[in-house]
């Protein structure tokens, strides 16, 4: 009897033993679906999600291949896996694609499938070896399988995809790498050593700004519309006083850059620094309600989520602060709740809401437990409580004209009566709708009712 009851005991830690196994996890992949069946990749070489309708056509290129895509300035290849593994697929209705765009040791691709679909996290021990049973494609191209809540996942190899055969690779994308290669230039208007007159110079001066426009939107997405027309044409003004025609124009992405370094608010992409922290703080509205509900866009790594919760737990010190923090990277989304920093890299407004650990400083339980990181395309709308605050800086300018109209007629619709949106320093909205109640350099509107 003795050596049963053993056998049990023995039988029950090896159970417990694999439970702790399978819910340890140490591999997270993007999951996706090409012809109904699930895959995911590696989040690692996920540099971020997608959507496109306009490809520019390579000549010669393989078949698999879509063509080039301007990926905020970078030129692309982008390659269509269902076509890649010889699979059906109905097109999307509107015409959008689906895109994973990976980053392959020192290139970009974009990659197009039927449906992505979300970030699984697994123990690397529960992946089993791949079997041509399992897939409609090359096994070579699978590193494993793995079974998660139900679902059969097939995870590809999409490093072997793009460093397989240096004489296979070379066929199929160097005509899309030597097409990447072109710069963008833009022609200037035509110049005469006669003197113009006044009205003449205004109207090269408006051929000007117009080709500053099209070059900003060619090489970084900047789209122009009434939210920043007013500060594009004080950079111009600025811009042109110190070069002539043919200076004025942006051959490059790094001309683009130069122009647009004077948009971006203060900090972006990192902690908010003690003064600019405050300057939001003090454009922040009485509230009648305990319950905070804040949307951060595009909040990246988390640096900014971070800051503006804790200037938010200063000015509301009884608050019950609740901040869905949304980007479309992934990456960024899944490691910002977990960082560790150097208590010298915090600013001085953050620090009090510091915790010491084995590893670092981190952000104390109350701060962490305010702020909810998810993956999130803000053009895909997604249902959201009455909201206090939205934060949006520098976004916008970034996104088409009719997807900003759409965005802020949704950030009208999503706030409370007298509720706040932060937008970027040198974005404005119309004063129809919106007051403005902010402060250099913090541009901030509310709801006219």
């Amino acid at each position: 009897m003795a050596a049963v009851i053993k056998d049990l005991a023995t039988v029950n830690a090896e159970l417990q033993e694999q439970k702790e196994r399978i819910d340890t996890v140490d591999f997270k992949m993007v999951t996706f679906s090409l012809a109904g069946k699930d895959y995911g990749v590696d989040i690692m070489n996920i540099k971020e999600i997608a959507k496109a309708d306009k490809f520019t056509y390579v000549p010669n290129a393989a078949s698999f291949v879509r063509g080039v895509y301007n990926l905020r300035g970078d030129i692309i290849p982008i390659i269509d896996l269902r076509t890649f593994f010889r699979m059906p697929y109905d097109k999307n209705p509107d015409g959008q694609e689906n895109m994973l765009i990976l980053r392959i040791e020192d290139r970009v691709y974009g990659t197009i499938v039927d449906k992505i679909d979300k970030v699984v996290g697994i123990n690397s021990e529960t992946i089993q070896p791949p079997h041509p049973i399992f897939g409609d494609i090359n096994i070579k191209f699978i590193t494993g399988v793995v079974e998660k809540q139900g679902a059969l996942y097939l995870i590809l190899d999409v490093v072997k995809i793009f460093t397989q055969n240096e004489d296979e690779k070379q066929k199929v994308l160097a005509p899309i790498q030597n097409a990447g290669a072109q710069t963008y230039f833009v022609p200037p208007p035509t110049t005469s050593t006669v003197e113009k007159p006044v009205e003449q110079k205004a109207v090269v001066s408006d051929t000007a700004l117009g080709f500053i426009k099209d070059s900003l939107l060619a090489l970084k997405r900047f789209n122009v519309s009434p939210l920043n027309e007013g500060w594009l044409k004080r950079q111009f003004t600025e811009w042109s006083s110190t070069r002539s025609e043919a200076e004025m124009q942006l051959k490059n992405g790094a001309d683009a850059d130069a122009y647009l370094a004077g948009f971006y608010s203060p900090y972006s992409g990192g902690f908010w620094h003690d003064e600019y922290a405050y300057a939001v703080k003090g454009v922040l509205p009485d509230l009648s309600s305990n319950n905070i509900q804040v949307w951060n866009i595009g909040s990246g790594k988390g640096y900014e989520a971070f800051s503006f919760a804790c200037i938010l737990k200063i000015r509301y010190p009884d608050g019950h602060i609740k901040i869905w923090a949304n980007d479309n990277d992934i990456m960024a989304v899944s490691q910002a709740p977990n960082m560790i920093f150097e208590l010298e890299e915090v600013p001085e407004v953050c620090r009090k809401f510091m915790t010491k650990g084995r590893n670092g400083y981190s952000f104390n339980q109350t701060i962490k437990d305010s702020i909810v990181f998810e993956y999130h395309d803000v053009l895909n709308d997604s249902p959201m409580p009455n909201l206090d605050i939205i934060l949006a800086r520098d976004m916008l300018s970034f996104f088409p004209v009719q997807d900003q109209n759409r965005l802020i007629d949704g950030f009208y619709e999503k706030l409370k009566k007298h509720g706040l949106v932060i937008l970027g320093k040198n974005e404005i909205l119309s004063e129809d709708k919106w007051r403005s109640v902010g402060k250099d350099p913090v541009s901030a509107f509310m709801r006219n009712e």
